[in-house]
């Protein structure tokens, strides 16, 4: 059985990369870290800023590896040799002879 804390990473990191929920799960983590209503109030000088650092961090992390993802499969598809070859390469074309008089 996982722990409660790693199944919540867990299906935090399996939603942020699904593209139908990702700008939402973004706009709701922002939503979460700047309202005043969490988990640990902020009136609570230490303890009410940890929820909200620690999901930030889960934010930033997540989004920047995403990005680092991205960036590195542009740069394969770029490289890739099947991306250099025309579109008309696997076809064959017929031609009939004509002799020139």
């Amino acid at each position: 059985m996982q722990n409660p804390i790693e199944s919540i990473y867990n299906w935090y990191r399996n939603t942020l990369r699904h593209p139908k929920y990702r700008w939402w799960l973004i706009l709701g983590t922002l939503a979460y870290i700047f309202s005043p209503f969490d988990i640990s109030p902020d009136l609570f000088p230490i303890f009410g800023q940890i929820d909200d650092v620690a999901i930030a961090v889960l934010l930033a992390s997540e989004v920047s590896q995403m990005l680092v993802d991205y960036i590195q499969s542009r740069q394969a598809n770029r490289n890739s040799p099947a991306a250099e070859e025309p579109e008309t390469a696997g076809t064959t074309v017929d031609v009939d002879a004509v002799s020139v008089d």
